[in-house]
């Protein structure tokens, strides 16, 4: 193996949408991962490589040359040596350790870039199934609705079984303009969601800030959405821009978020937690830990809340760990994704890569929450319509009939003020007066039947609801946490 080195950044990940209404964009990349410094992989490999062959390669070598010579077919040697890296790294049952051939090696370099065209989420493979850990923020994949935990089943047809993440995003990836059908599973509804997606550019900005105002204070508030390069850069400037107006407070929303560079939430938490405890642990394969330190030795003269949910994973729980563990800040909404270790990126002769997991990171407390996340300090459910499903309808929605639409469509028009008097999915003259008036009152045809027009409408109108913060709990609680 040639001493080349490559680094990881987990920012670009598979980007999807629930809602055939909207656009969405496609690339792939494992959350959380991260990198650590060249001297101490090529260390690790220089190690595992030393002494003598290992006696049982002979044996992979005899079944190479039995196939070679004997099998039915004609196999090319390529073909047989990239199946047995593969079989080699699935004996792992690690989804975070993958094999890159070379093209799939120049799509994750090309991930590097500030925009991809795709359509816009991250995923991950967990006991079996391809899921999608979290939508990048404003993404198509994001305002079709797509969400995490999702489970991708089928693309543009074909199942995904026996895809690795690779394989996955080759087939969902593609050139813009051009569309992608995805079948989805989700936890709450009995049938598989069909969605189709146009591929399009995904900018990749990572760092959104502004002031809010809470009972006359000002209160700074900053989101994440993934640790990139100049991520910590675009931090460090919009903090000092909001620290310059007389801060009371600040949130850090990391809600969504699926990680990312080591070095960038490293850079950011050196300004935000004090030397007192370590801010990471990295556990090696020998059990030996190693503890990084910041040299702060003053906290903020301000408190600081963070937002959490079940999309934040890796390098986002570090951030979220640290800052409870060390100075005890709040952390509100519900508990993280759960990825406790770290791969590296390793270069072969032919310009392909092993991503392998090569450590465990632990929280300051010496905590590691792979599997099981972090829980926030104050548990936030938001409203049950910001979990609002996309209605696939089939059919025109009228009086009398009974299906998971018709639930769908009354838990929709009670979030938007039109009571329906029940949610069980039976269409009941309550529930076609409620669609009376909310056709009415947004200039559609008034028949107390649910068409396509009117679903487009309500879907619409539950996005413009959910992007209020207004209606955010999480954010408004934090708010009041920092209050």
């Amino acid at each position: 193996m040639k001493n080349k080195w490559l680094v990881i950044i987990s920012i670009c990940s598979l980007l999807l949408g629930a809602s055939g209404t909207y656009v969405s964009l496609l690339w792939i990349l494992p959350p959380g991962t991260m990198d650590f410094s060249k001297e101490k992989v090529e260390s690790n490999h220089e190690a595992t490589t030393k002494g003598e062959r290992n006696p049982g390669l002979e044996k992979v070598e005899d079944a190479f040359e039995l196939i070679q010579k004997s099998y039915v077919e004609d196999v090319s040697d390529r073909q047989l040596i990239q199946g047995a890296i593969q079989g080699m790294i699935g004996t792992l049952q690690d989804p975070y350790s993958v094999y890159m051939d070379e093209e799939a090696s120049e799509r994750f370099n090309d991930s590097l870039d500030s925009s991809f065209d795709g359509i816009g989420a991250q995923i991950a493979i967990q006991e079996g199934k391809l899921i999608i850990v979290s939508p990048i923020k404003n993404s198509p994949a994001e305002k079709a609705g797509l969400k995490a935990r999702d489970q991708i089943i089928s693309i543009d047809g074909i199942t995904v079984e026996g895809l690795d993440l690779y394989e996955a995003s080759k087939q969902i990836r593609g050139k813009k303009g051009t569309n992608v059908k995805l079948e989805i599973v989700r936890s709450g509804l009995s049938k598989p969601l069909e969605v189709e997606i146009t591929r399009d550019e995904v900018p990749v900005l990572t760092v959104f800030a502004n002031m809010k105002k809470s009972s006359e204070k000002n209160i700074g508030y900053i989101q994440i959405t993934s640790f990139a390069q100049g991520t910590a850069k675009d931090f460090s400037k919009e903090l000092r821009k909001l620290e310059e107006q007389n801060l009371s407070g600040l949130i850090i929303d990391v809600r969504g978020n699926p990680g990312g560079m080591l070095s960038t939430v490293e850079a950011i938490l050196y300004e935000l937690v004090t030397e007192s405890k370590p801010y990471v642990q990295i556990e090696e394969r020998s059990g030996k830990k190693v503890p990084y330190f910041t040299a702060l030795k003053e906290k903020k003269p301000y408190p600081i809340t963070v937002l959490i949910d079940e999309g934040s994973a890796s390098a986002s729980e570090i951030l979220a760990a640290a800052l409870y563990e060390i100075e005890g800040y709040s952390l509100v909404g519900k508990k993280t994704f759960g990825k406790g270790t770290v791969q590296q990126a390793l270069p072969l002769d032919d310009r392909s890569n092993i991503k392998l997991t090569m450590f465990k990171w632990l929280t300051p407390d010496g905590n590691w929450i792979h599997g099981k996340g972090i829980k926030p300090t104050i548990e936030v459910d938001q409203p049950a319509y910001f979990h609002a499903h996309s209605l696939q309808l089939e059919e025109t929605l009228a009086l009398d009939m009974n299906n998971e639409n018709v639930t769908i469509a009354q838990e929709m028009l009670l979030a938007l003020g039109y009571g329906t008097g029940r949610q069980d999915g039976y269409f009941d003259e309550q529930t076609e007066k409620a669609v009376k008036a909310f056709q009415s009152i947004n200039k559609i045809p008034v028949t107390g039947k649910i068409d396509v027009k009117t679903a487009m409408k309500l879907e619409e109108q539950i996005i413009s609801a959910i992007q209020d913060e207004k209606n955010d709990l999480q954010l408004q609680v934090a708010l009041k946490t920092i209050r």
